[in-house]
């Protein structure tokens, strides 16, 4: 039986305070801990005393009521300023953190106040704007990882034995393919409205769509023989939604049933890994989810295990629910889609923490940083200022040895005056994450 590096004691146990010391001590910081609640217990581990109580040569933090609650209340949060960071769940003077790390950090990670009354935006959606971190000025930083090293520092100071994981920068790109042909795989209404329009336009045996239907050319929007070409020489990680829901307002994407379409998944899902892409009105639809999760496992023929929603229309705790009752257990909804940053305050996975059953979950929380959907029409910046965003985000991750994730989707690749300048932007950024 291994020891345990460090003890943390507790006047009572909580689940909140067993799932967020995993993330930070076990996960961060790679220290062995247990929760005691027996003073005897301690013995001659170096001790974290997370209670009101005294104990002679331990590391102090005075905990906030938040991790030994249940369910959901709202919270008065005062953000003041601690070694340059934004702290909140501020503590007295005895304590040796001036606030509460497990609190904000399990406040930040489990996006506790996505729980609380809010005002959506017109999808549904949380919007950044609405976040502590937005408000605060910190939606740009890692903010629970920089607790953390600031805790390791606090920590060796008064236990010298004490020796932390490395944590390693790591990049993962991810591409969603909400319209991955203009022309091919379209149902049969969707079809013919196109052909009309395009006898209307007096130019039908010119046109792009005929052409291609023929397959005399390359459909505009096939860009994956780029896209690979890049992944291959940059050596990234990778990873490709493909959406297999019916076409709507919201969604563009294939017939399911084309045979081109499952050539292109198949063809991709040959090299590198897939996720479903649930449609529009699946994010509130447990039974549209399942029925497209199944639609991709049957093209495929394999387990399909992440899933990233389209439109980022995720709610709290209800969407996680929904995909771990199909069995995904691998989520990279998590990110806004006004504001690029870190909505859960870190930059690495986590597992799902269901607030309202107070449950731990086995579903993996990849969140990303960056997509360019947000650089580009929410923020309305041209490539050159959406790099220095990128650039920034990406820094900011690789100080704390975490996983910066980066959301693209092919139509920005295409050539198009529209995306002009975008590619290079791509590749940049495929460059930049290697280094």
């Amino acid at each position: 039986m291994t020891l345990p590096n460090i003890k943390i004691f507790a006047r009572t146990g909580s689940p909140r305070l067993d799932y967020i010391a995993g993330i930070i001590l076990g996960d961060i910081l790679g220290l062995k801990w247990e929760v005691v609640t027996d003073r005897r217990k301690i013995g001659k581990h170096p001790v974290i005393n997370y209670s009101e109580e005294s104990i002679n040569g331990s590391f102090r933090i005075i905990p906030d009521t938040l991790l030994f609650e249940s369910g959901v209340k709202e919270k008065e949060i005062r953000v003041s300023t601690w070694n340059k960071l934004p702290v909140f769940f501020q503590a007295s003077p005895e304590s040796d953190l001036p606030f509460d790390i497990f609190a904000a950090s399990f406040y930040m990670i489990t996006r506790y106040e996505e729980y609380l009354d809010h005002i959506p935006d017109e999808h549904g959606r949380f919007r950044a704007s609405s976040s502590l971190a937005y408000k605060n000025g910190f939606l740009d930083k890692p903010i629970v990882d920089l607790w953390t090293k600031e805790l390791a520092k606090a920590l060796l100071r008064k236990y010298p034995v004490l020796t932390f994981r490395r944590n390693e920068f790591k990049a993962l790109l991810t591409i969603d393919s909400d319209q991955p042909f203009a022309y091919l795989g379209k149902n049969l209404l969707v079809s013919v409205g196109g052909m009309i329009r395009d006898i209307a336009g007096k130019n039908f045996h010119n046109s792009e769509r005929y052409k291609v239907v023929r397959h005399e050319m390359k459909d505009p929007y096939e860009v994956y023989g780029y896209i690979l070409g890049e992944v291959e020489r940059n050596n990234t990680g990778t990873i490709f939604f493909f959406p297999t829901g019916d076409h709507s307002k919201f969604d563009k994407n294939p017939s399911w049933k084309s045979e081109e379409y499952m050539d292109l998944i198949n063809r991709t899902g040959s090299v590198y890994r897939i996720g479903i892409h649930p449609s529009y009105f699946a994010a509130a639809n447990p039974k549209m989810l399942k029925a497209e999760h199944e639609r991709l496992e049957t093209i495929t023929g394999k387990e399909i295990s992440a899933s990233r929603y389209h439109f980022l229309r995720i709610s709290i705790p209800g969407s996680f629910r929904n995909l771990m009752k199909i069995g995904i257990r691998e989520d990279h909804s998590l990110g806004f889609p006004d504001e690029p940053g870190f909505r859960a305050g870190i930059a690495r996975p986590f597992f799902f923490y269901d607030v309202l059953t107070d449950t731990p979950s086995l579903l993996k929380i990849i969140p990303f940083q960056v997509m360019d959907g947000t650089l580009f029409q929410y923020k309305e910046l041209d490539p050159s200022s959406a790099c220095d965003v990128i650039m920034h985000l990406m820094n900011e991750t690789r100080s704390v040895g975490g996983l910066f994730v980066s959301l693209w989707h092919n139509t920005t690749l295409l050539e198009t005056p529209e995306w002009k300048g975008w590619r290079e932007l791509f590749e940049q950024t495929l460059k930049e994450q290697q280094l």
